[in-house]
């Protein structure tokens, strides 16, 4: 065995506790990255992408991202915007119900292909059948919403942010 592969075995730890402290405070030490992230958000709430289809894209990153602090927002925040029960159950498992529009299937298997890029990436084929649904600039407002969601899901799981404390802030 080789010593980079020893080094890859010790890296393989059981998920910690939900209880497990935060880590680092991202947001205290590096408070201009976390405003050029948000400065994607801004750009995406603005890009007149549906609210409703936003929240079922960032949730459905969240799951297959592992982020639970990101579940926790995403499911509050849609709840608060109206999004029913049954659709936020069903976003894992959004192929087997007949919940989601032709419009949100389709973001929804987007926002799995950029999340899991590197698995297979998005091949043509996808992206004729999202351009089927989504104007390209829509298109590309999507993959930044998509960017945004798995960044932060990455600084949430990497520095394990709290999970549960999250509340909706009122516009």
């Amino acid at each position: 065995m080789t010593e980079t592969m020893e080094t890859m075995e010790t890296m393989e730890t059981p998920v910690p506790a939900t209880n497990e402290p935060q880590r680092i405070d991202y947001a205290t030490l590096a408070p201009g990255a976390v405003k050029a992230l948000q400065g994607v958000e801004q750009y995406v709430r603005q890009s007149g992408l549906e609210r409703s289809l936003l929240h079922l894209v960032k949730l459905r990153a969240s799951y297959m991202n592992g982020c639970a602090y990101c579940v926790d927002m995403h499911t509050k925040e849609a709840r608060a915007a109206g999004e029913t029960e049954q659709r936020l159950y069903a976003v894992a498992v959004w192929r087997e119900t007949p919940f989601f529009t032709p419009r949100e299937r389709t973001a929804l298997v987007w926002t799995e292909a950029v999340t899991a890029i590197g698995v297979q990436g998005v091949n043509d084929a996808l992206q004729e059948a999202a351009l089927e649904q989504f104007t390209a600039l829509e298109l590309v407002n999507l993959t930044m919403a998509v960017i945004a969601i798995n960044s932060w899901n990455r600084l949430a799981t990497t520095f394990r942010r709290e999970v549960g404390g999250y509340a909706v802030m009122r516009r």
